[in-house]
């Protein structure tokens, strides 16, 4: 285990607080739970020697009524707090699922929402120590250049793993963003980009601060995740499902992936589903839109032919789940 290199560490009370510091301090990153940034510190894939601390700003850490009927959640809540918050898990209970899904139950009582919305992509090239990395001649999102996932291009592979991210996309959630110009709020799934290297689209003195979830509107949900071990790791493939019924018929479905792309995503075409009889037709018909949208590496231990088979396989079985109780 690599020894955790010097840096400071700075305590903001307040947003406008933050902002500043990290204006001050442009190679600062900020820190919430740091489940996965010191982890990152210590590998030396972090190099930043200062951390700003969200932890002191109290309108990060609230839950709180909208007016429209839905939830604002603060991005320095726990994912522990979001999983035991019955508002969550009764209205958008693929979120509370979700939350519940990520790391072990230790992790969960400090990582924090907006970490998992902000999770680095990842990659079995790039999570390792620094001695391993420098054996491979290090890879293309982090000293090298080249992609061992695909070497004869020039992308980035890495997949975005956080579990959170496609339920809040299945619930139409926003983001609001605050930094150096002001707020700003905008939908979940224009805050990544599709590339492993650079999948945030905010600025570096940005911080996400909250999600906004509109009134549930009868919208029943759920979240699968299929892992190597049980007990700690980051999705292989992950699916969320947000569907309506009227009697056998699917008035609505939305489907959200994580662990197979540079970005969580939402399944275009569902809308061909909407006003049919929910049979295996349609649900064959609902797996023949996702493999063209997903794209799963080598960036793993397992191979992109079991992860395109788990995704089918989660989402017949989760679909199926959520029919039954809507």
């Amino acid at each position: 285990m690599e020894y955790m290199p010097d840096f400071q560490v700075l305590r903001p009370a307040s947003l406008e607080d933050a902002v500043s510091l990290r204006a001050d301090n442009p190679d600062a990153r900020f820190l919430a739970g740091g489940t996965d940034l010191l982890v990152n510190v210590r590998r030396g894939i972090v190099d930043s020697p200062t951390l700003i601390d969200l932890n002191s700003i109290i309108e990060m850490h609230e839950i709180a009524e909208r007016d429209d009927g839905g939830l604002r959640i603060g991005c320095a809540v726990t994912l522990a707090e979001m999983t035991n918050d019955p508002r969550i898990s009764e209205r958008y209970p693929a979120i509370a699922e979700a939350a519940g899904e990520v790391a072990g139950a230790t992790h969960r009582e400090v990582a924090t929402l907006g970490g998992n919305l902000c999770l680095d992509t990842r990659c079995v090239f790039y999570n390792q120590s620094e001695w391993w990395r420098n054996a491979n001649n290090y890879c293309l999102k982090y000293g090298g250049d080249t992609c061992h996932v695909a070497p004869s291009g020039n992308e980035c592979f890495a997949a975005f793993s956080g579990d959170v991210a496609p339920a809040i996309l299945v619930h139409s959630g926003e983001v609001e963003v605050a930094g150096s110009n002001g707020h700003r709020t905008l939908f979940l799934s224009d805050l990544y980009n599709d590339d492993g290297m650079d999948h945030l689209r905010i600025g570096k003195d940005e911080i996400v601060i909250a999600v906004n979830l509109p009134a549930p509107e009868n919208w029943c949900s759920g979240y699968q995740k299929v892992r190597v071990r049980g007990a700690i790791d980051f999705p292989l493939a992950g699916v969320a499902i947000a569907l309506k019924r009227d009697g056998d018929v699917l008035s609505d479905i939305r489907v959200g992936l994580t662990g197979t792309n540079a970005r969580p995503i939402l399944v275009d075409g569902t809308d061909s589903l909407i006003g049919k009889v929910f049979d295996e037709d349609l649900l064959e018909n609902l797996l023949s839109l996702i493999p063209k949208q997903i794209q799963p590496m080598t960036s793993t231990f397992t191979p992109p032919g079991y992860r395109r088979k788990v995704v089918a396989n989660m989402t017949r079985a989760l679909i199926h789940k959520i029919f039954c109780i809507a």
